[in-house]
């Protein structure tokens, strides 16, 4: 039965988030259900915006998570996922406070307000994808993830920033803007008109002023990550395609803010093999 339930898990990753879940496929056999569970909480609070149409229920929904996951498994009882994540929190002893962080900073997203600054852009990233990674690490190899914390900080911040730069369509559609006003301002444009789509030579600074930091990011990453033991990299595989898709985001252009950065499978695969097999450095 608990096979059934890892594939299970891992079928319902390969739709959800098909990067992370590629990532899995590297790891350990015995460490992919709890990899799969951490990653499907992401997927599943990372959506609540998809399922709400006020930011109350979304809110109330995050509350509900914090509590249930400060209560233990009675607390999480009768709830599948939030039930199996309670048991990987406790089986691979994963801190608690970098779950209350996550859910705190993912009330941003319930909402359309402007992002400050490239510094409150980084923390975001660091609270959730920087996060994941750190989680991850921790259920593949904990003494080697607490070694690489600084490289899960900026790969989290490379791969955190792609995403959103591939998400920006849908967020446009949604009057959502990740990018920092200041990032805008030195760009000479505006939430309003990279919303409205109406300052095509403004938005196209802008996205690439986004890449820029992105990139940054992913080679503070590369260079942190030197000497990363094989057992730990699957943890930081799907920060590995962050440059990809920083360099497909950059050729677009302003079409990027018109229609998702997406790659072939087949540079998505060899990217993957080629990290996890030589890593990085």
């Amino acid at each position: 039965m608990a096979g059934e339930g890892t594939q299970a898990g891992l079928e319902a990753l390969r739709h959800e988030d098909p990067d992370r879940y590629l990532s899995t496929l590297y790891a350990p056999a015995e460490t992919r259900a709890a990899l799969s569970v951490l990653y499907g909480f992401n997927a599943e609070i990372a959506g609540i915006r998809d399922r709400i149409h006020e930011p109350l229920p979304g809110e109330i929904r995050i509350q509900w998570w914090r509590d249930a996951l400060a209560g233990g498994t009675q607390a999480t009882a009768g709830h599948p996922l939030a039930s199996a994540l309670s048991d990987v929190i406790a089986r691979h002893r994963l801190p608690l406070d970098a779950f209350d962080r996550y859910l705190e900073a993912r009330i941003f997203d319930l909402y359309d307000d402007p992002m400050p600054s490239r510094t409150d852009l980084e923390g975001y990233c660091g609270e959730t994808a920087s996060a994941m990674i750190q989680l991850a690490g921790l259920v593949l190899a904990p003494e080697a993830a607490t070694a690489f914390a600084s490289a899960a900080g900026h790969a989290g911040c490379a791969q955190g920033i792609a995403g959103l730069l591939r998400l920006l369509p849908l967020h446009r559609s949604r009057g959502q803007c990740y990018v920092p006003a200041d990032i805008l301002a030195a760009a000479g444009t505006s939430r309003d008109d990279v919303l409205a789509g109406n300052d095509r030579e403004g938005t196209e600074r802008a996205i690439a002023a986004m890449a820029a930091l992105g990139r940054e990011h992913a080679l503070r990453f590369e260079a942190a990550a030197a000497g990363m033991p094989a057992e730990l990299r699957p943890a930081f595989l799907p920060a590995a395609l962050a440059p990809v898709y920083l360099d497909r985001v950059a050729a677009l252009g302003f079409e990027a803010a018109k229609r998702p950065a997406d790659i072939s499978a087949l540079r998505r695969n060899w990217t993957l093999l080629r990290r996890a097999t030589r890593g990085w450095g």
